[in-house]
Order: structure tokens, then sequence, then C-alpha cells
């Protein structure tokens, strides 16, 4: 293995997201498929081999390869990401009520993310994935 620094580094955040990813599977409050592109990210970056692991995975296949080939996701991916992200944000608008800046950019976010989502990304249906 390449001794790099960075590569090293690039490689324990790419274990850390796919286990995080993985817990997301049965934690609803985890984000599965951000975890699993940061995944895929790390992995590109520290490992060839381990990148070609990860994309054959079917946990890749479930739950990006529609994403990363086509850019589309399924309505119930859509709502698995954005509903976390919604929950998570939330929080942190509520524990900001003596923040109005920080609500305000919250919301801003929260919107531009509603936005990509679900305008930009390209819905399929199971079958088409």
């Amino acid at each position: 293995m390449n001794k790099n620094p960075l590569k090293i580094v690039w490689l324990i955040l790419g274990l850390l997201c796919l286990a995080l990813g993985t817990l997301g599977i049965v934690l609803p409050i985890l984000p599965t498929v951000p975890f699993y592109m940061a995944t895929v990210v790390c992995f590109a970056k520290s490992s060839r081999r381990l990148h070609r692991w990860f994309i054959g995975t079917e946990l890749y296949k479930k739950n990006l390869e529609s994403f990363v080939k086509q850019k589309a996701m399924t309505m119930k991916t859509k709502c698995s990401v954005t509903g976390t992200v919604s929950i998570l944000m939330l929080i942190g608008f509520l524990l900001m009520e003596n923040v109005p800046a920080g609500r305000m950019v919250l919301v801003i976010v929260w919107a531009a993310h509603m936005y990509y989502f679900f305008v930009r990304v390209r819905t399929v249906k199971t079958e088409e994935r």
C-alpha cells in the first residue's frame, strides 16, 4: 500500500463514510446517499481497488448508481435524502432562536437543497434504475 499520508486520510474518511452510510440504512436519522457519495470520492482518491470494489456492491447500485449515471433518483431516495436533511436543519433552526442571520442562512440552504433535488435531479421509477 502507498505510504502517502494524504491517501491514508482519504482511506480513513472513506471507511468512516461507508460505515455511517451503512448505518443510515437502519437508522433513519443518518442519510445513506450523501455518505455513500462521499465514500465514492474518498475511495477514488485513496485506492483504485477499493473504489472498484465499492461501485460493484449492491449498496452502491441500489443507492447511487442511477444518480451517478443518469443524474436521477427514485422518489423514495429523494424523500429520504431531503427528509433527513430537513430534520437536521430544523433542529439547527430551532436551536438558533437568538441568531436570526443563522436561521436565514439555514432557510436559504434548505430551499436550495429542495430545489436541487426536486427540480434539477430527474425522478425515475424503481424499474428504470
